[in-house]
C-alpha cells in the first residue's frame, strides 16, 4: 500500500464500521485496511475461535495434533483460506470426521503457503490435523544446558509478528481476533502454560504424559495465542498476580517483581479496568529474543531484566499497558504497529512516573530521546522513510518495521497531545478511547478520526498545531516535538564531561546512581577515552563485573569502541549467555565496524547462534554472516 494523506485515509476510514468480534458474520473485520501479511479473505470466511489438541514432542522436536477452527461464513462463501508455514498438514476433516477437500499454495518466503478449504453448506467448524517442523520460527525447543536449571528441556513459542502460522494453521493477521482454548500434552515432569486462564493448573495424567487445559473467552489476535513448556515453578505476588519461571530463578523473580499488583492498580487509575483475569508474569530462558512480549495474562519476560535492584522494572510496565494497548486495542495491521507500540510507551513512562516519581519517568524520557536520535541516524536519517510511524511495509517481513520508530515517536507524539491539551484532558480521552476500541482493531486512520472527534473537537487550528499528518505520514521529527529534561542526569552529564576532561574515577559520584543514572553517565563519555581512563574507571566502579545488564550492555560498547580487553571475556559471557535482540544487534554491529572485532564477532557468534531464537538470528545472520 502507497502512503496517503490523512483527508484520504479519513474518507476512507469513513465507509468502514468499527465491528465488534460479537457481532454475526464475517462483516465484523472491518476497520482495517487490508492486511498484506496475511492470505486470509476474512470477508468470506473468518476464523472467531481456535480449539488446540497437541502433543509435545521434545526429542522429534515437533508439536503434533488437531486444530479446530470456529468459523463465520458469508452467504454463498464456499472456501476459507488460511495462514501456514512449515506445517505438514495430514488432514482437514468435518467436526464429524468427514474429510474435506484442501490445497496448500505456493510458497512465499515471508508469508508462507496458504491452505484452502472447500466448505460444503452448513460447515461452521473444520478440523485440521497436522504436525510443525523443527524448525519452525515460532517455536524454539531448548537443551537442558540451554535453560537456567539445566536439568530439562524446554519449549516456548513467540508468534509476533506472524510466526503464529508456523505452529498453528489459522488466519494469521492482528486484525483477524480470535478466542482459543487447548490441551497441550507434554512429558511427565515438566509443566505447560499459556496466555489463557489455566483450567488444569497442575495437569491431569495422560496415556503419553500430562495434559494441561486452557481457555481464553476474550478473542486475541493470533500472535497472542503462547505456550511455554519446562520446568517451571509459580509463587504468588498478589490476588491476581504472580510469577513463573524455572525454580532457580523464582526468588530471585519474585523479589524483583513485588511491585507487580501495585502496577495494575495504577494500569487501572490510568486506564480503566484491567479486563483479562489475572496478570502474571512468565521469566524465560535466556535465549528469548526480547524484553517482554505481552501475551495475555502471562507476559513473557527477559531474565536480563533481573538486576536485583528492581531498577529496569519498567519493562514490566510497558507489558502490562500493553493489556490495554494492543491487546484490547490492537493494530488492523502491521503498518499500523506503533498504535500498539507509541501508546504503550507512553503509558510506560505514566505508570514509572504513578509509582517511582516524576524524576525516574524524567530519567527514562530523557533516556528514551537518545535512542531515538540513535535510531533515526541508523536508519539513514530524517529524511529516511523506515522513520514513517505509518511505514510501508509492502514486500517485507513485518518485523522489519519493529525499529525503536514506533515505540518511540509513536510516544513522542502522545506527549505532544497530553501538553497540547492538558494532561486531566488527555487521560479522559486515552482511558475513553480504550472503552470504545475494547477488544477490535483499528487502523491509523480510525485513530486520527477518533482523534478529530472526541479530543480535538474537529478544531483545524489545533490540529494544524500538532502537525498530524507530519508526525504520521512524513519522516523524521517535526519541530514541535517535546524535549524532556532531567535534572538528575544533567547532574550525571556534567560528572562525565569533568572525568573526560580528565578528573579521577574515584570523583565520581555514583554511589547512590539508579541504572538510568550510569547508564546515562556512560552513553555521555566521548568517543575517545585513554586506556587509562578505561581501567581507572573499570577498576573504581567493576563495571565489566556488572549483574546490570543495561549497564554492562553500555559499558561492553565503550570496551569494543576502544578495544579494552580486560572486558572481551565479559563480552563473549554477555552474547552466548542471553539471546535479547536490544543487545545482540547493537553488540555485533560494534564488532563488525572494528577491522579486529570482526573475526572475534564470527567466532562468537558460531558458538552463540544455537542458543538464538529466529527472531535474533533473522536479524544477525545479514551483520554477522552476509558482511
Amino acid at each position: 500500500m502507497t502512503r496517503r494523506s490523512v483527508a484520504a485515509l479519513l474518507l476512507a476510514a469513513s465507509t468502514l464500521t468499527c465491528g465488534r468480534t460479537d457481532e454475526s458474520g464475517p462483516a465484523s473485520s472491518a476497520n482495517q485496511e487490508r492486511d498484506i501479511h496475511t492470505y486470509a479473505r476474512p470477508d468470506e470466511a473468518r476464523v472467531t475461535h481456535v480449539a488446540l489438541d497437541l502433543r509435545a514432542d521434545f526429542t522429534a522436536r515437533v508439536l503434533s495434533g488437531k486444530a479446530t477452527l470456529t468459523l463465520q461464513r458469508a452467504a454463498g462463501a464456499n472456501q476459507v483460506v488460511l495462514d501456514t508455514s512449515e506445517l505438514t498438514i495430514d488432514g482437514v476433516s468435518a467436526p464429524d470426521g468427514a474429510p474435506l477437500k484442501f490445497t496448500l499454495g505456493k510458497t512465499d518466503a515471508i508469508l508462507g503457503r496458504p491452505l484452502t478449504v472447500e466448505l460444503p453448506p452448513n460447515v461452521s467448524s473444520i478440523v485440521v490435523t497436522y504436525r510443525t517442523s523443527p524448525e519452525a520460527d515460532a517455536l524454539q525447543w531448548l537443551a537442558p544446558s540451554q535453560t537456567a536449571g539445566k536439568k530439562q528441556p524446554y519449549l516456548y513459542s513467540q508468534g509476533q509478528a506472524i510466526l503464529t502460522r508456523t505452529w498453528i494453521p489459522t488466519q494469521d493477521s492482528p486484525g483477524i481476533r480470535q478466542t482459543y482454548s487447548a490441551r497441550i500434552t507434554v512429558p511427565r515432569g515438566l509443566r505447560a502454560v499459556m496466555s489463557a486462564e489455566h483450567v488444569t493448573p497442575d495437569g491431569v495424567d495422560a496415556s503419553d504424559g500430562r495434559a494441561f487445559e486452557f481457555r481464553l473467552t476474550q478473542p486475541v489476535p493470533p500472535y497472542l495465542i503462547a505456550l511455554a513448556v519446562g520446568d517451571i515453578a509459580f509463587r504468588s505476588l498478589g490476588p491476581r498476580t504472580g510469577v513463573f519461571t524455572e525454580p532457580s530463578m523464582l526468588d530471585a523473580a519474585a523479589y524483583e517483581f513485588a511491585d507487580l499488583e501495585k502496577m495494575v492498580t495504577a494500569a487501572e487509575m490510568l486506564l480503566g479496568p484491567y479486563r483479562w483475569g489475572r496478570y502474571d508474569l512468565l521469566v524465560m530462558p535466556p535465549s528469548f529474543p526480547f524484553g517482554g512480549m505481552e501475551n495475555p495474562r502471562l507476559t513473557f519476560a527477559t531474565p536480563t531484566i533481573l538486576a536485583g535492584d528492581r531498577s529496569l522494572v519498567s519493562l514490566v510496565a510497558h507489558e502490562l499497558a500493553h493489556s490495554w494497548s494492543g491487546n484490547l486495542v490492537t493494530n488492523a495491521t502491521w503498518r499500523d504497529f506503533w498504535l500498539n507500540e507509541g501508546v504503550t510507551t507512553y503509558v510506560e513512562l505514566r505508570l514509572m512516573e504513578a509509582l517511582y516519581g516524576p524524576e525516574r519517568a524524567a530519567m527514562l524520557d530523557v533516556l528514551a530521546r537518545r535512542v531515538l536520535n540513535d535510531e533515526i541516524t541508523r536508519l539513514g536519517g530524517a529524511g529516511a522513510p523506515d522513520t514513517i510511524l505509518h511505514v510501508d511495509l509492502s514486500g517485507r517481513n513485518p518485523d522489519d518495521g519493529a525499529t525503536m520508530i514506533p515505540y518511540e515517536k509513536g510516544a513522542a507524539l502522545l506527549k505532544l497531545l497530553e501538553k497540547t491539551v492538558g494532561r486531566a484532558k488527555f487521560d479522559a480521552y486515552l482511558r475513553s478511547y480504550f472503552d470504545r476500541h475494547a477488544f477490535q482493531p483499528i487502523t491509523t486512520a480510525a485513530f486520527v478520526a477518533d482523534l478529530r472527534t472526541h479530543l480535538l473537537a474537529d478544531d483545524e487550528e489545533l490540529e494544524q498545531r500538532l502537525k498530524l499528518e507530519e508526525w504520521l505520514y512524513k519522516p523524521g521529527l517535526p519541530d514541535n516535538v517535546v524535549q524532556p529534561a532531567s535534572p538528575a542526569l544533567q547532574l550525571v552529564e556534567q560528572q562525565a564531561t569533568a572525568f573526560a576532561g580528565g578528573e579521577p574515577a574515584s570523583s565520581v559520584k555514583a554511589d547512590k546512581w539508579t541504572t538510568q543514572e550510569w547508564q546515562h553517565f556512560l552513553e555521555s563519555l566521548p568517543n575517545q577515552l585513554t586506556m587509562s581512563q578505561l581501567t581507572d574507571l573499570d577498576r573504581t566502579f567493576r563495571l565489566t563485573e556488572r549483574r546490570n545488564s543495561e549497564v554492562l550492555f553500555a559499558w561492553l560498547r565503550i570496551g569494543i569502541r576502544h578495544r579494552y580487553l580486560p572486558a572481551r571475556s565479559a563480552l563473549e559471557r554477555f552474547l552466548t549467555s542471553q539471546g535479547r535482540r536490544k543487545f545482540l544487534r547493537p553488540l555485533y554491529e560494534d564488532l563488525m565496524k572494528t577491522d579486529w572485532g570482526r573475526e572475534e564477532a564470527r567466532r562468537i557468534y558460531d558458538l552463540a547462534r544455537p542458543l538464538y531464537h529466529s527472531v535474533a538470528t533473522g536479524t544477525l545472520d545479514p551483520i554477522v554472516r552476509g558482511a
